[in-house]
């Protein structure tokens, strides 16, 4: 009898180890995702040339993310957003968004700095 419940639960217990794994992953990228659009965000920031920053935001995110870098006003926005890993992946992508703002626009008021 005990073997007959083992073989029932075994199947069970693989499968859902097999989704634990998976979702551990999945929110490893998120993570990653969210690094490189911090990365990114930062060195647009600091007026850094756009393939250098795209790069520091590439350096940092997952394996076939995709990299959006833009400026609006004052502010640069950096999105990334990839795949989540394994076979199959459910057609879930991660994504994460970081905003900052630009350093040669940074405190400037009417020819001086703001104290």
């Amino acid at each position: 009898m005990v073997t007959a419940e083992t073989a029932v639960a075994m199947p069970a217990l693989v499968l859902f180890t097999m989704a634990l794994v998976w979702a551990l992953t999945a929110v490893l990228a998120q993570i990653q995702c969210v690094d490189a659009a911090r990365a990114g965000a930062r060195a647009a920031a600091r007026s850094e040339p756009y393939a250098e920053a795209v790069g520091a935001a590439r350096s940092a995110a997952p394996a076939g993310a995709r990299i959006d870098l833009v400026r609006v006003g004052r502010l640069w926005r950096v999105r990334v957003s990839a795949p989540a890993p394994g076979t199959g992946s459910w057609g879930l992508t991660v994504r994460a968004e970081a905003v900052a703002l630009a350093e040669d626009t940074a405190g400037l008021h009417q020819g001086g700095w703001d104290r």
